[in-house]
């Protein structure tokens, strides 16, 4: 049985709390760095808390698209999307954790905390999560003996995905 690709993407995402968020500087080098994921809209949106002073947010208004990476032991993800600073304040009741609140001492009522809607355009997985047990490892040791590459469909699933 062979899993639509956007729903298995949602299925993969929902197992990660972490993304490397990727902007362009001003200098236009590439600037990565970890952010919570604060919510996992229905809509495929993704929602990260930051502050208004963040370096990250003059970037995204010089260049608004972003990239999104997600790595787990078996699982990678990468996302291309547009960035939009929200400070709508019933997005951020709605989004806020109390885990938050170490960046953001004053709450969810703090004046600095915005969210950063990740409006996703394109992404691509790879899930190699099948790739355990004895039918791989005997897939593997073939393909060791042989010289001939893993079949394709013993070495995991791979999909790009329009948003």
């Amino acid at each position: 049985m062979t899993i639509e690709p956007q729903r298995h993407l949602k299925d993969l995402l929902s197992d990660f709390s972490t993304a490397m968020m990727i902007t362009r500087s001003s200098d236009n080098s590439i600037h990565a760095r970890p952010m919570s994921i604060a919510e996992m809209g229905e809509d495929g949106m993704l929602y990260f808390a930051t502050s208004l002073d963040s370096g990250k947010l003059r970037q995204i208004e010089a260049d608004p698209r972003v990239g999104l990476t997600l790595q787990s032991s078996s699982v990678f993800i990468s996302i291309l999307g547009v960035a939009h600073v929200s400070t709508d304040r019933a997005l951020i009741d709605r989004v806020w954790s109390e885990a938050m609140k170490i960046w953001f001492p004053e709450g969810k009522d703090d004046p600095s905390l915005v969210i950063l809607k990740i409006d996703p355009q394109t992404a691509e997985y790879w899930d190699n999560s099948g790739m355990k047990g004895l039918g791989f490892a005997a897939s593997a040791l073939t393909a060791y003996v042989t010289g001939k590459p893993i079949a394709a469909e013993d070495s995991g699933s791979h999909a790009k995905v329009a948003l």
